[in-house]
Parts: C-alpha cells; structure tokens; sequence
C-alpha cells in the first residue's frame, strides 16, 4: 500500500518546464564570489520557543528581532539561518508572508542576508498551531517542532499542500535580494534517536520520496537565491556510492554544499577537504557545540581560511535553552546549571556568554576573505 501512494504521488507531480536547472558549478562559484564572507547563527528570538511561536501574528516580536539583529550586526555577521513552517503558510499564508518581508526589512538594515529552511526533520513530529507550551525545564531544545509533521509526511495526499507551500513562499521571494538562499530541508533522515525516535523505513521513503521533489517545486519558481539542504552524518562524503538516497539528493541537487559538524576541529576539516569534491561552494549550515569540541576560537578560522560560510547553532539564550547539552533530554539540568554554555553566544540582555568569541567572529568577519588575522 505504502508504495503504491508512493506511486499515485509521484504520477501526481510533474516538474514544470519552465523550471530553472541546477547551477553549474560556474554559476555557483560566481555567485559565491560576489558574497561577503557569510558567517552568522541559527536565529530565534530569546522570546520564542520554535519556529511557530517566532513567527505566528500573535507572538511575533519585531522589536525583538530588531535588538537582537543589532547585536549581530555589531560583531560583523553577515547572514542568519531562520527556519519557517509548512504550518505556518496553512494557518496564514498572506500575514506570514508579510511577517517575513517585515523580518526582511529589519535584516537588511543590519546588513544580514537570511537563509530560510523550509522543512525540518528534528524534534517533535506533532507540531500544533496557536499558542506553544512553555519550556522543560532543564531540556535542549523542549519546543522545536518538525514541519512537515510525522502526520502529513505519512500521508501522500497532503504533498500537494506542500508543493504550494514551498512554491508560493519561494516563488513570491523568488527575486529578493535581501535573501541569501533556500535551504530546502534541514537534515531530513534524522531519526531523532535520543528524543522522538523514528527509525522506520517508512518514514525514510518518504522522506527520500519527497526531498528531490522539494528541490523542483522550488526550482520551479525560477529563484534567483541557491537552493540547499545540508548534509550531516555519516563520512566519506566525497563517495557518492556509500551514501544513502537523501544524502545524495542532498548533494547532486544543491546548487551550493552545505553541511553540519559538531565535531573537533581535525574532523570539521577532513570533512569540509572532502566536500571540496563537487566544486561548488560550501557552507557549514550548524557548527559550535562547546561540550563536544567544537567552538569559535578551533573551528571558525578553519572556515575563514578555507573561505567556507560559518553558521553557528544558537545566537542569543533563550526559551529554546541551548545553553543546555543534548544529554538535557535524559537527564535535565535542573538542580544546577551546565558547567559550559552548549550552543548560544548572547545573554538574554545582549552581554555576551564569552566577550573573547564575539572579538573573534568580529575580527575574522572583519578581514579580507580567506585571510585569519592574528589574534592579540
């Protein structure tokens, strides 16, 4: 049964033929060049526990976002990675686009070009509209939310929805200088092992199913931004033959590389040296995890050098409570505080966690591309 949906879908969906094709490597490489060295954060306001909750009329805070831009801005960021929401168009497609021309106006007035994820594969799979329950206490994370949900990703006659959804929001930003790019889906097969574990194959097909698919629909609407989705487990990502469905989507249809590593700094490199591969540009779409060996002062200059783009998990210490580790979700920080901040570089009053980071990406945002100042 499951395979023949699969089937109905697919007879379903047609690419378009006006539809743009992927960048050559050309392309892409020239349009890189034309950018200014990006480095910036995975961006949420301090007021917000996911994605919903930012965005939806009744709780969007726009003089929120506007401080905490600011503060980026101050210590030369250049972009911020913002997630959107299938859910969001649905409940209303003409106030949320409207919102994000608003957030698009406060960006570029601190000089920040976004990139927007349309789809995420992590947290929980049941997301609901309206008001958000409030943080865990102690937990990573407690509120982010998966789009598509568990729901509609198993359920082949709801893809029409999302081919407009990504159609329409693509297509009425498809020219928007403003914008960096689309990153179509962030890491699409995780399985959320450690908190809501799906690890079924049905779940996989469909997620392999409908990624190329999310790559057209977009391509569709002839965007002038790269389209992406970053790859983020596994190695050897330089042999297409050992890896699975999604990652080679993820990295014969991205018009430029992206990737996450939360790893030590020999690992981040031996990983980005590998990507060098498919000549196109490379953006590291999550890195900075402090527990685990990743942070600022090891691995952003690494990407400076290598003229990679540089986005951190976690900007300003908030509802999401990233300062927490992943291990929160089985054993939650109540009692006493992490002995080091996991993600996040601001205070929720905008003193940052550590003033020596902010120098660093200040200085290296500062510097010609590729060239790591010395650091006094």
């Amino acid at each position: 049964m499951r395979k023949l949906l699969l089937l109905c879908a697919v007879l379903a969906f047609a690419q378009p033929a006006s539809a743009r094709e992927l960048w050559t490597k050309d392309q892409a490489n020239a349009w890189y060049a034309q950018q200014k060295w990006l480095v910036g954060s995975n961006y949420i306001p301090a007021d917000a526990i996911n994605q919903l909750e930012m965005w939806q009329a009744a709780s969007f805070d726009l003089a929120a976002i506007d401080k905490e831009l600011g503060w980026a801005q101050g210590i030369g960021m250049t972009t911020m990675r913002v997630f959107l929401h299938d859910g969001l168009w649905q409940q209303d497609a003409p106030g949320f686009k409207k919102r994000m021309d608003a957030f698009l106006a406060i960006a570029a007035k601190h000089g920040i070009k976004p990139l927007f994820v349309l789809f995420d594969s992590c947290w929980d799979p049941a997301y609901k509209l309206g008001p958000q329950h409030p943080p865990i206490p102690g937990v990573h994370n407690s509120g982010w939310v998966q789009g598509p949900g568990a729901k509609t990703l198993a359920d082949p006659s709801q893809y029409p929805r999302l081919q407009s959804y990504v159609e329409d929001i693509v297509g009425s930003f498809a020219h928007d200088d403003r914008i960096l790019g689309w990153d179509v889906w962030n890491e699409p097969d995780n399985s959320n092992a450690s908190t809501y574990a799906d690890n079924s194959q049905a779940r996989f097909d469909h997620v392999a199913f409908l990624l190329p698919k999310v790559f057209e629909w977009a391509r569709s609407v002839n965007p002038s931004q790269p389209l992406t989705s970053g790859i983020w487990h596994n190695s050897n990502w330089d042999k297409l033959d050992g890896l699975n469905a999604v990652e080679k989507t993820q990295l014969t249809q991205s018009d430029v590389i992206s990737f996450h590593d939360y790893s030590w700094p020999e690992t981040f490199e031996a990983r980005a040296a590998a990507l060098t591969v498919y000549g196109r540009p490379l953006i590291c779409t999550e890195f900075m995890a402090r527990g685990a060996g990743s942070t600022f002062d090891t691995i952003l200059p690494i990407g400076k050098r290598r003229n990679i783009g540089m986005i951190n998990w976690g900007f300003v210490n908030g509802k999401t409570q990233t300062d927490m580790p992943w291990d929160s979700w089985q054993r939650p920080y109540t009692l006493k505080p992490p002995t080091l901040w996991f993600h996040d570089i601001f205070r929720p009053d905008g003193t940052p966690y550590r003033a020596r980071e902010t120098v660093i990406i200040k200085r290296l945002s500062a510097a010609p591309k590729t060239v790591v100042p010395a650091m006094e």
